[in-house]
């Protein structure tokens, strides 16, 4: 049995690094983001044509592709487009989603995480044999957040104001990683959970897959 492993956290809160600890540690982890990005070079570039034109792009290879960050302004503050984004990217994000469960089930894998950010908010722990939330000192997250390029305070603010307070995603939490004490003791928290996880017999493989 392949036990799931939801990994959440607010922006800023060192989600992506963690996911990569875990994968260090021979877990396979499916990403959310990545899969969207692969999407709006693919499936959902179609569907998003007729609905939102003007963020549609030509790459170097002549392949059409969605701008995210002109998507983003068009969307942020703007539950009515945002929800439309939603119906046609979400399904999509779902089905590669289920193919990665499926490969890792196929595989033999105990233990499988999907680093998915906005985890609570969809209802994706649903889906989840247990929950680990990544954190760090809201100063941190805030210092991290605007040191990113094309980053303003507004587009922080409206981020934030899409996702669950980081002290209700703790409360909901199995697991707490703090990322705001360094790397080599984040490290050590992810260490403790796939151990802990080892230990009611969830596994990872031996070593990433090739």
């Amino acid at each position: 049995m392949t036990v799931i492993l939801g990994l959440t956290g607010s922006i800023g809160m060192g989600k992506s690094t963690t996911a990569q600890m875990f994968r260090d540690m021979g877990v396979d982890v499916y990403d959310a983001d990545a899969a969207v990005h692969e999407l709006y070079r693919s499936d959902a570039v179609g569907p998003l044509v007729g609905l939102f034109p003007d963020v549609i792009d030509t790459d170097e290879s002549g392949i059409s592709v969605v701008n995210r960050d002109r998507l983003a302004r068009l969307v942020l503050g703007r539950p009515d487009r945002l929800a439309a984004l939603e119906a046609i990217v979400h399904p999509l994000v779902r089905a590669r989603e289920q193919a990665f469960l499926a490969k890792a089930r196929a595989a033999g894998a105990g233990l499988a995480v999907l680093d998915i950010p906005l985890l609570f908010e969809t209802g994706g722990a649903e889906r989840c044999d247990e929950v680990a939330v990544v954190t760090a000192p809201s100063d941190v997250q805030r210092e991290r957040v605007l040191a990113r390029p094309g980053m303003t305070q507004d587009r922080f603010e409206a981020i934030l104001a899409r996702q669950m307070p980081d002290a209700q995603k703790r409360a909901r939490a199995d697991h707490v990683i703090d990322t705001g004490k360094g790397l080599e003791n984040a490290r050590a928290q992810v260490a403790d959970i796939v151990e802990a996880m080892a230990l009611r017999g969830a596994r990872p493989r031996q070593g990433p897959e090739a």
